[in-house]
């Protein structure tokens, strides 16, 4: 019994000590600097394909060299350079029952060039009733690619004035799409007797980057962990009492905090087994497109883990020194990171809010579509949170505490995995 008790001990102690460590290379004071610059008003929101993203895309990379990250191997620096076929919305009409509808009651989703509806034969009629959930009603019918009308009801104008800001803005076209073809109508409608939609749109390459370093690994480097969040967001919306930057604080320039606050860690420490590779994600919220192509520059079967970072801005439904991991159940990731944490205050929890989807809506599905334990780790009450996708989302929204107590529990959890002695479960190749 003495020998266990001191070997428990001696466990505890080392952890104690680790954290102790962990707390003076990972400052409060440098991820508020950090998440600051990334979240300013100077950056106007961050958006895919603006000058604004080029702002911050320069600023991660200034982090990386100050770091000392090496690029990855065949790209230009930090830079991942890609480019992806942009739909450019022209001119719409949209009649039902004989009736033309304003710009602002109705607006269509296409990748197609152009569209030419005059009857209702093959059309799928939706609607989403004010007792329905809107989130999930719509991305419902964005499946598949059947001819679709989706009749909103008006209460939604909140969530229907953010879809058609989103859609009457150049759009980018998915590789091997097929042409969907949508059409959202906001009112009260009986049944649809008539309908012609017409709609001109034109096609452009675009270029995109990622921003990624590496730490190559001391003895397993051709074992990869990747810490990644996405750097881009909403740019300009319209404007809420004066206020139109959408400035993605939470969402997620949190996330991007983290990755860079783990690759100064990691340099520092310069123990690391196995290659860690430090991605910022751009066009996540254009449909996860930066991840999607990450995906295509590495071998799947090397990468030995994914920590995803989104939202951690602040306290998650457990209160202080808590968060969650998408897919709990996937793989044994997160009973991996919860022992590493045994002798600490931090827990990590299952997904709480599996109708929202979540293991599917952020950069780690593009590798676990390929068979990756990759989870995104969050804190965000995203059934409560009124700020996501809204201005709101402001630096002076978040806990700094809480975000750095949430980044070093992830360099805590991460150590058995970075050092090589743990090596978590594939997932199921998904589905979709």
């Amino acid at each position: 019994m003495k020998k266990i008790y001191s070997l428990i001990l001696f466990a505890a102690l080392a952890v104690g000590a680790c954290a102790q460590n962990i707390n003076k290379l990972i400052k409060q004071q440098d991820v508020t600097r950090v998440i600051s610059t990334l979240a300013s008003d100077d950056m106007r929101g961050r958006e895919t394909f603006t000058p604004d993203i080029e702002r911050a895309a320069q600023f991660i990379e200034s982090e990386y060299k100050k770091i000392g990250l090496q690029p990855m191997k065949g790209d230009d620096g930090y830079r991942q350079n890609f480019t992806l076929t942009r739909i450019i919305p022209g001119k719409t009409l949209v009649s039902l029952n004989g009736k033309v509808l304003s710009a602002d009651s109705a607006f269509v989703i296409t990748s197609a060039a152009s569209l030419a509806w005059t009857d209702t034969s093959n059309l799928r009629v939706g609607r989403i009733t004010s007792d329905q959930d809107f989130r999930t009603e719509y991305r419902k019918y964005m499946s598949g690619n059947k001819k679709t009308l989706v009749l909103v009801d008006p209460k939604f104008s909140d969530y229907f004035k953010l879809l058609g800001d989103r859609y009457g803005k150049p759009t980018i076209k998915p590789k091997n799409s097929s042409d969907r073809q949508v059409v959202f109508a906001m009112g009260n409608f009986g049944d649809i007797r008539s309908i012609q939609v017409s709609s001109e749109s034109k096609t452009e390459e675009s270029p995109l980057f990622n921003v990624v370093g590496i730490i190559p690994g001391k003895t397993k480097p051709d074992e990869y962990v990747i810490f990644s969040g996405h750097y881009d967001h909403l740019g300009i919306l319209p404007a809420v009492k004066g206020d139109s930057i959408a400035n993605g604080a939470d969402d997620d320039a949190s996330g991007t905090t983290a990755v860079i606050t783990l690759a100064r860690y990691y340099k520092k420490l310069h123990n690391n087994a196995r290659t860690l590779i430090f991605v910022a994600f751009t066009a996540e919220e254009k449909g996860e497109f930066g991840s999607q192509h990450f995906a295509t520059t590495v071998e799947p079967d090397k990468v030995v883990a994914m920590f995803n970072i989104e939202m951690i801005g602040k306290p998650s439904k457990w209160g202080q020194n808590s968060a969650f991991i998408t897919g709990y159940e996937r793989s044994d990731f997160g009973k991996i990171l919860q022992k590493n944490l045994q002798g600490t205050n931090f827990t990590f929890y299952p997904d709480p809010y599996p109708k929202e989807d979540l293991f599917y809506r952020s950069d780690n599905a593009s590798l676990a579509r390929v068979g990756v334990p990759a989870h995104t780790i969050s804190t965000d009450q995203i059934d409560i949170d009124k700020l996501y996708h809204t201005v709101g989302d402001e630096v002076s929204t978040l806990d700094m505490a809480n975000i750095t107590s949430t980044i070093r529990a992830i360099a805590l959890s991460s150590r058995s995995i970075v050092n090589g002695t743990d090596t978590p479960t594939r997932v199921a190749k998904l589905e979709r």
